[in-house]
């Protein structure tokens, strides 16, 4: 006979367990302790199996049957529903560790012991929290381009569209790291390159008239202030460093003796690290930096605190005190000012002035081979630019 609800709920434990059937192999397993189980004993290919559905009330009468006439179905249809019932298990327990947010984690984890900068790191983490309320503990193979575009689309209706465009780049990047450790099948990312709206690209304000150019380099050898802002806004039309690249300075990449400057990766953008000559001029700055250094690592150390650098807007503000507005110069713009002016004299491989702009090359082999290639002509060009800005100076 059927068990009814309150035949299942009247049931008392024993001495020894016992099971009160249900029909169709399907039973109560009463325990000692009081505890109620649903087996189902079945048979699949000649071999007896039990079947486990969870314990009474948490599941009910209904529930049970159900589930015993689910595995009953499966037989019929020559399936194992005991291999089916721990695949099933299988699949939602990988689901669960394997979300998107979990893969996130673990590949940004992955990219901190490759080396990431601390700066880089910060990043991932901020990108990961914008997708984690939309796609975050999904399982990371259940991630549809819709639901992905759904969590992008938000960034752009604030407005966001870079942050939008570098946060898909971000989720690409998971998805296929997904892929190579077999957690997920494709990248949805790659299905929305297109769907999302391009950010107005960024230029920098900068002056690339060769008279107004002079003027501003005759104004920052006026400027005076904190040595090592004077000195590093001194260098910065020389050695087409961005700000950061530059104002982190530390003696040890820079070999005075032998005439080179080494940025290392983790402070360059493209994170590969930079070589450069030093013309005579900027020896001479860097020299003079030397009888104002604090005896610490930095080369422009900040003025309240020697074991840090200087401040991220102390080269903005300069030009600021000079005189030129935000719409005028920046203290980026010098490198657009170089190009400028470098590509204009006619007189360099428009390769060679990419190399000592840093503008890496896309393919590793040869970009390795440029850097090589055009060495000896970034030495003379370094020390004709460093020459060309003494002489509109003087002009």
């Amino acid at each position: 006979m059927p068990l009814t609800d309150s035949q299942a709920k009247a049931l008392k434990p024993r001495d020894c367990q016992y099971k009160k059937g249900d029909g169709k192999g399907l039973y109560l397993l009463v325990k000692p302790s009081g505890s109620k189980l649903w087996q189902h004993k079945l048979r699949f290919a000649g071999k007896e199996k039990t079947m486990s559905y969870g314990s009474y009330p948490e599941v009910g009468v209904a529930e049970a049957r159900r589930k015993r006439d689910d595995s009953r179905r499966l037989l019929r249809d020559g399936i194992d529903p005991a291999l089916e019932h721990r695949k099933a298990k299988a699949a939602a327990k990988f689901g669960v560790e394997n979300s998107f947010e979990r893969v996130a984690t673990e590949y940004i984890e992955k990219r901190i012991k490759e080396g990431i900068a601390k700066a880089t790191e910060k990043k991932l983490w901020w990108f990961l929290s914008l997708l984690e309320a939309d796609v975050g503990r999904l399982p990371i193979d259940n991630v549809s381009p819709q639901l992905l575009l759904i969590a992008l689309k938000k960034l752009e209706a604030k407005g966001h569209h870079e942050t939008a465009k570098k946060t898909l780049s971000f989720a690409s990047r998971v998805f296929k790291y997904a892929v190579a450790t077999t957690r997920a099948e494709s990248d949805p990312a790659l299905l929305l390159r297109d769907a999302l709206t391009s950010p107005k690209v960024r230029h920098y304000p900068a002056i690339t008239d060769a008279a107004k150019f002079a003027g501003l380099l005759r104004a920052i050898d006026s400027y005076s202030g904190y040595p090592s802002t004077c000195i590093a806004l001194k260098l910065a039309p020389h050695v087409f460093l961005r700000p950061g690249e530059l104002r982190k300075a530390v003696w040890s990449e820079i070999d005075l003796e032998g005439g080179s400057w080494t940025v290392p990766a983790e402070r360059m953008k493209a994170r590969k690290a930079h070589s450069f000559s030093l013309s005579k001029q900027v020896k001479e700055l860097l020299l003079e930096a030397r009888t104002h250094e604090s005896r610490k690592s930095y080369v422009f150390p900040a003025y309240h605190n020697n074991t840090i650098p200087l401040s991220e807007n102390a080269l903005t503000q300069a030009l600021r005190r000079l005189g030129y507005d935000s719409e005028t110069m920046t203290a980026h713009g010098f490198r657009a000012s170089a190009s400028s002016l470098l590509n204009e004299s006619g007189k360099w491989n428009p390769d060679a002035i990419e190399r000592a702009l840093a503008h890496g090359d896309s393919s590793a082999v040869r970009g390795a081979y440029h850097r090589a290639e055009y060495w000896d002509e970034r030495v003379e060009m370094l020390q004709w630019w460093s020459d060309y800005l003494d002489m509109l100076k003087a002009s």
